[in-house]
């Protein structure tokens, strides 16, 4: 029994000096085992945030890259919405007196993206230059989910979740 454990440890850090080592080869499917561990460092995201990163790491894997920007960015809003309104609703509806929502889903469906990004600037969320750097990657979803001729490739995708997931865990250290 321990030369099976003994093996199986073996086995483990075989895999991961082969990813390690594969993961510095541009194309390597191997580069998204090293995005996953680094995910997997982060804390306090919801089960459906979870769950979307974890789909959008999946399409990768798979070669879907616009389905991965899409899914990433769709986990990175809901961790941005539930943060608007983590007081209730309170400081946004001071701060947007125009804005009828009265919960994250009538926010969700009544606000668009582009609005809810504005007002996390507004609310102390996020900077100038950052909610521009958002709006940015907000544009680049918008050319993942929409017929036209831009193509990610693996390290476009990979650099994409790369920063949403680097922005996460700087907006989980903000307080509203």
């Amino acid at each position: 029994m321990n030369e099976l454990k003994l093996l199986l440890a073996q086995a483990r850090a075989f895999e991961k000096d082969a990813h390690a080592l594969l993961a510095t080869h541009e194309a390597s499917g191997s580069r998204v085992v090293v995005l996953e561990e680094s995910y997997d460092k982060l804390t306090k995201l919801t089960l459906k945030q979870d769950e979307l990163f974890r789909q959008a790491l999946r399409c990768v894997e798979h070669k879907l890259f616009r389905a991965a920007h899409v899914l990433a960015w769709a986990g990175f809003m809901d961790l941005l919405e539930e943060k608007l309104a983590s007081d209730g609703l309170v400081k946004l509806r001071a701060a947007k007196t125009a804005w009828k929502a009265g919960s994250v889903e009538e926010l969700r469906e009544s606000v668009v993206e582009y609005q809810l990004i504005e007002a996390a600037k507004d609310l102390g969320l996020c900077t100038k230059t950052e909610m521009k750097a958002l709006h940015g990657m907000l544009n680049k979803r918008n050319e993942c989910a929409h017929p036209n001729d831009f193509y990610p490739d693996m390290n476009i995708t990979l650099g994409y979740i790369s920063e949403l997931l680097t922005r996460v865990a700087t907006l989980q250290t903000k307080m509203l």
